[in-house]
């Protein structure tokens, strides 16, 4: 399965725009890849570069859009 490589926007917390960047067979082409985009970003750029494991871009591009629940904090935790 293929690592792919997305940079995320977020306008507005309903809203995610996928960028997909490339698909990578190796961790770490898609490491180096990703650490590159970082290093590349501005300084006010709020863009996330993600990678995604997964069998197809759908497949990856789903797990993107997915929410997820907050985790329930302990009292010590607080």
């Amino acid at each position: 399965m293929p690592y792919y490589v997305f940079k995320i926007t977020q306008p507005n917390p309903m809203i995610k725009n996928l960028d997909l960047k490339q698909a990578c067979e190796a961790y770490p082409d898609a490491r180096e890849l990703a650490r590159s985009l970082r290093a590349q970003q501005e300084p006010g750029d709020k863009a996330i570069v993600k990678i995604v494991f997964a069998a197809s871009q759908l497949e990856a591009e789903e797990n993107l859009h997915e929410t997820r629940e907050k985790p329930i904090l302990m009292e010590w935790e607080k």
